[in-house]
């Protein structure tokens, strides 16, 4: 009965997370910027430490199935 709220969290963890982290990676090889009014750097670091954290939640509430 519970497993049902969990995987639809781990899933969209999971997916916002790889999202996050493609998206990030796209626009740093293309020189596109990652957020307005930050610097790239910070930007980057910042999406990328987000999308692993997103992604690494999502894994965890799926494994916990």
């Amino acid at each position: 009965m519970e497993s049902g709220p969990e995987a639809f969290a781990g899933t969209a963890f999971a997916l916002f997370g790889a999202g996050l982290l493609v998206w990030t990676g796209v626009c740093v090889r293309t020189g596109m910027p990652v957020a307005d009014g930050v610097s790239r750097p910070v930007a980057a670091v910042a999406a990328l430490l987000a999308g692993a954290l997103f992604l690494t939640t999502g894994c965890w509430l799926l494994a916990g199935l």
